[in-house]
């Protein structure tokens, strides 16, 4: 018999970082999860991925206090920054650049977030992340 899916749970998570400390551990604890046994899981998941980067995980959970998670790949602007050498992008977006990426760099983003974006294939997720560089400011070079 399946297990009955009691509710989701989305938290942003520095790769190879997890602790029992805020946001994780209240937000597992308050739901009677075993925060431990997540840290030790997630921390095993992420230890080929950029220390520090941060990893979209979806966790879902169920009535017998079992859960299981998805890791998704850092968001867009992450790889922007890093592409770019930034460390935070525009605080103005819109009136003037911070930085350009080349659209070499925005293909190599484009492939690494090729699974978690709705794009039929890497032209249109170059577009999307185009977009998100130009709403952070950033200038696409040839």
């Amino acid at each position: 018999m399946a297990k009955k899916v009691q509710g989701f749970l989305k938290l942003q998570v520095p790769a190879g970082s997890a602790t029992p400390s805020p946001p994780i551990g209240p937000a597992l604890g308050q739901r009677g999860l075993n925060i431990m046994e997540f840290c030790k899981a997630f921390n095993a998941q992420t230890q080929d991925v950029e220390k520090g980067a941060p990893c979209p995980t979806v966790i879902t959970y169920y009535s017998d206090k079992s859960f299981t998670f998805e890791v998704k790949t850092a968001p867009v602007s992450f790889f922007l920054k890093k592409a770019a050498k930034l460390p935070k992008g525009s605080g103005t977006p819109g009136r003037g650049t911070v930085g350009s990426v080349t659209r070499a760099q925005v293909k190599e983003i484009a492939e690494a977030k090729m699974k978690d974006l709705n794009a039929n294939d890497v032209d249109a997720a170059m577009l999307m992340v185009e977009g998100s560089a130009r709403s952070m400011g950033f200038e696409v070079t040839e």
